[in-house]
């Protein structure tokens, strides 16, 4: 019998879920992709009324493809004044920016928390994110949403695609490294500063005009 060359990917996602405390985790490429499709899921549930009068509050300095992602998820972007350290919520969601966090027990209930595995984060696999959950629902949808519409662990001559997806998932090689590096992987491991901090996204011009809360 032929081995799924994914099932790589899935011993990956237990070992993250194990060390975070999470129920689940759901690969895909980037830390960038797991807000986005974590956001995709929250307007899933949602009619268009809803989805376009919700307002996700985010700090304006933190890395410039968090406000893309709340915009081309379909929501209304507002900026705030926090100042944070290892993660923030985006306001108005369940959602957790967690790219500078990586340590054991870190899952907090109920939220989706967004991890990267940049070469400048804590597990250097060069490129990839993770999605921790607690919704066996979420995680169904998830699965298929970064794959195509694909069906997990289903060859895609024997799939019937029965939703629209995104290329966005995490490859076996990528999978392969963080297994490797989580071997020796340390227990505690403190936020990661940002060094030089990150610039103020309202001097962008297309954040100019975005709203700010005032503290």
């Amino acid at each position: 019998m032929k081995e799924n060359p994914y099932e790589i990917v899935r011993m990956f996602e237990r070992v993250v879920a194990e060390y975070t405390g999470a129920p689940y985790a759901v690969s895909v490429d980037s830390c960038t992709n797991a807000l986005f499709l974590s956001l995709k899921y929250k307007a899933k549930l949602e009619s268009l009324h809803q989805r376009l009068h919700t307002h996700i509050v985010i700090p304006k300095r933190t890395y410039l493809s968090v406000p893309q992602s709340i915009i081309r998820a379909g929501y209304n972007l507002v900026f705030d004044e926090r100042e944070w350290e290892g993660t923030y919520d985006l306001i108005g969601s369940n959602v957790v920016d967690a790219a500078k966090r990586f340590t054991s027990n870190m899952y907090v209930p109920g939220k989706m928390m967004c991890l990267s595995f940049h070469i400048k984060k804590h597990l250097k696999i060069s490129k990839g994110g993770m999605i921790l959950t607690d919704d066996p629902d979420a995680v169904a949808w998830l699965k298929k949403a970064r794959y195509e519409g694909r069906s997990e662990g289903v060859r895609y001559q024997d799939d019937d695609i029965d939703m629209l997806g995104w290329n966005m998932y995490m490859t076996p090689q990528q999978a392969a490294h963080g297994l490797t590096l989580m071997q020796n992987f340390p227990k505690d491991n403190p936020d990661l500063p940002e060094d030089p901090p990150y610039r103020d996204l309202t001097e962008f011009t297309i954040f100019r005009n975005t709203p700010v809360l005032k503290k």
